[in-house]
């Protein structure tokens, strides 16, 4: 089980090390969005690639981040509820989630995801509208996405099972803990009026 724990923290690392590198594509497609609306409305013109370059930086923080997501427990879920259960409850929802639920969703993603691509790549597919950008690029991210959220979901997989088996603490137990902290405050607030 250590091996895989080191595997485990290696992985977490370089999910951590890209998703904060690639976070930054939020700000690269503010800056292109402004420049196309002040080109267009001072100049009267523009060009679709632009458009479609937003697009695409945009692409790459969704899909590319969504394993930094998960790794950060920041994922979507039902919080008051998920936090009312006891601890033990709570690992084995997460083991099922992610054996059941989202590792297979990876596995059907990448094995689509790569024909899509390969298909798009053969013959350069080109945007539709005139002046757009190449779609095979963005039609890699598909699959690149799902392959890293697939690699850090098996990570996630192997730490909940070495915190069920008690060989670990719980990273994610000090947010629970708040979450709690600001359930009771919230609670405490409604009575009050």
């Amino acid at each position: 089980m250590q091996a895989l724990l080191r595997l485990s923290s290696g992985i977490d690392a370089f999910t951590r090390w890209t998703g904060k590198r690639l976070a930054w594509m939020i700000v690269l497609a503010v800056v292109v969005s402004a420049l196309n609306a002040i080109v267009r409305k001072v100049f009267d013109t523009s060009s679709n690639s632009w458009l479609e370059l937003q697009w695409v930086l945009f692409s790459i923080v969704f899909l590319l981040c969504s394993p930094w997501t998960l790794l950060d427990n920041e994922h979507i879920r039902i919080d008051i509820v998920n936090n009312t259960l006891p601890k033990k409850v709570r690992s084995m929802i997460d083991v099922i989630g992610h054996v059941f639920f989202l590792i297979p969703l990876c596995v059907v993603m990448i094995l689509t995801g790569v024909p899509f691509f390969e298909r798009s790549f053969q013959i350069n597919e080109q945007s539709g509208n005139a002046g757009g950008l190449p779609q095979w690029p963005a039609k890699s991210l598909i699959m690149i996405g799902f392959a890293f959220l697939l690699v850090q979901a098996i990570s996630e997989l192997i730490k909940r099972i070495a915190v069920m088996r008690g060989l670990i603490p719980d990273p994610h137990e000090s947010q629970v803990s708040a979450l709690e902290a600001e359930v009771e405050h919230l609670v405490e607030a409604i009575e009050k009026k």
